[in-house]
């Protein structure tokens, strides 16, 4: 029977992947990579360097599908996102079905992990729900842009007994939640911590975290969310694509974390 690995490659540094990824990439003998285009070729570019960096075998294929295109035209996003699972299903459907043998191991490499803001796992389970093709499949967690935001900053992502709440921009725009101390925000394509400069709040923001091109900012929100929403919109135009993520904290609960940073870190006050 046909075997599918889901494997979590981290958040853009190739020394992120862990052993049972590498074990995992050496199992494989196609994998199956999505084109988003010439402005994320990057991104492809990166999983390639990946499999050849850590497999050592030279037998294993890579085949790459165009991505589907979200339908903008729908206003409502869940419908919108589901359309696009479903159109995504049909694509890696085919091939799978055409590209890997009946013993052979096909791979899917997940930025950061599959189980944190990624679509690969949900469509892998719809094809299962359609019942048009039989395989296993298993999941290879990755290191997160969470943790590696976290790292860089040299920060702790809770207090002591504290609580924590992931969500996106499109969900922090409608205010922060009641029920956790600190928040981390993905996906926010919009700023939408524009909306709390009322708020007393710290922000620990990174983009291209893990990369050469890895940026970090932090200090009060009120202080330097123009700088990170300037910056942000430079470094997009100029590569094509973006990724960032960020942590808001009440200032006396960050503070006690808050060290000097060295490296590519820089504070708002250097740009």
């Amino acid at each position: 029977m046909r075997k599918l690995y889901l494997i979590g490659i981290g958040a853009g540094n190739p020394e992120y992947i862990t052993v049972q990824a590498i074990k995992a990439l050496n199992l494989v003998d196609v994998f199956f990579f999505m084109d988003k285009g010439k402005a994320k070729q990057d991104l492809v570019n990166l999983r390639k360097q990946i499999c050849e960096r850590y497999i050592e075998k030279t037998s294993y294929r890579v085949v790459e599908a165009d991505d589907p295109v979200r339908d903008t035209t729908i206003s409502d996003y869940t419908t919108r996102v589901e359309l696009w699972h479903r159109q995504r299903a049909l694509v890696y459907e085919e091939m799978i079905a055409q590209q890997l043998e009946e013993n052979q191991c096909g791979g899917f490499l997940v930025w950061g992990d599959p189980s944190l803001y990624d679509s690969t796992l949900r469509v892998i389970e719809h094809i299962i729900a359609c019942g048009r093709l039989c395989f296993e499949f298993e999941v290879i967690p990755g290191i997160t842009s969470i943790q590696v935001l976290a790292a860089r900053h040299k920060i702790s992502l809770n207090g002591i007994g504290e609580s924590i709440v992931i969500t996106t921009g499109r969900q922090l725009s409608a205010g922060l939640s009641g029920t956790a101390e600190r928040t981390i925000v993905m996906l926010d394509g919009q700023c939408s911590f524009n909306s709390l400069l009322d708020e007393e709040l710290d922000i620990f923001w990174g983009a291209y975290l893990g990369m050469e091109e890895e940026i970090l900012l932090s200090g009060k929100l009120s202080e330097i969310a123009g700088m990170i929403e300037k910056v942000r919109h430079e470094k997009r135009q100029r590569n094509g694509w973006i990724m960032d993520t960020y942590l808001l904290s009440k200032p006396n609960r960050a503070a006690q974390a808050r060290v000097p940073r060295t490296g590519t870190s820089c504070d708002h006050n250097d740009l």
